[in-house]
């Protein structure tokens, strides 16, 4: 994947979140994960209190989403319209759960944008990280958002590296991403729209828009 590949505009359709204004000010996913509270608690103060309750210090809830008496919701943390939050989920702060969105048993959040309709619902840790419209994490599939060596993220960009100048990068996966059970998508992985993750991969890298990531160096691109 070309760097022009990993831009906002290219990974997702910002008619699907309450976070577009945000994100269109950045052209590369990666620069918006470090204004993420910010943001949220600049958002929920702004909003329509017919249709959002507050249940906490920095925590707004629409009155249609289901939240489960056993998840833990740590603000600044929006959940949107119809979204459900099963049980056991944590969500450690800054988190956006979009329109329609689920988060699952035991499933854990830090610093993300869920873009409406986002599954992430058995047994998923999600850091550092953005899901577009649609995408969908199997059960047990993680980002995993430090690198082993405590390093800076680089973007491994076909056309070159990019540095993020951030410790802590998770995943940046476009709009109508599959994630196959137990993958891990390591630290600075970006996932083009439309393309599937076989289960029990591990990614390391870019994968293409409408391909099919089978292994570590055994990606091809769909035919229909």
């Amino acid at each position: 994947m070309i760097r022009e590949q990993m831009k906002i505009a290219k990974l997702y359709d910002l008619t699907h979140t309450l976070a577009a204004d945000y994100l269109a000010q950045y052209e590369f996913p990666w620069d918006a994960l470090q204004g993420i509270s910010d943001f949220l608690i600049q958002l929920g103060s702004s909003l329509d209190e017919n249709g959002y309750e507050k249940r906490g210090e920095n925590v707004w809830v629409h009155k249609t989403a289901k939240v489960a008496p056993t998840a833990f919701l740590n603000g600044p943390v929006i959940v949107c319209r119809d979204a459900e939050v099963r049980h056991c989920a944590f969500i450690r702060g800054s988190a956006l759960i979009g329109e329609g969105a689920v988060v699952g048993n035991s499933t854990e959040l830090k610093n993300v944008i869920l873009f409406d309709k986002v599954q992430v619902p058995h047994y998923n840790y999600v850091g550092d990280s953005i899901l577009g419209f649609k995408a969908h994490m199997g059960a047990g599939s993680i980002t995993s958002n430090v690198k082993s060596d405590k390093l800076l993220v680089n973007i491994h960009a076909a056309d070159g590296e990019i540095e993020t100048g951030r410790k802590k990068v998770g995943a940046l996966i476009g709009d109508n991403v599959e994630v196959g059970c137990g993958s891990i998508l390591n630290p600075g992985t970006v996932i083009g729209r439309w393309s599937n993750i076989y289960p029990l991969s591990s990614v390391r890298g870019c994968v293409d828009p409408d391909s099919i990531y089978k292994r570590q160096g055994e990606v091809v691109a769909k035919t229909v």
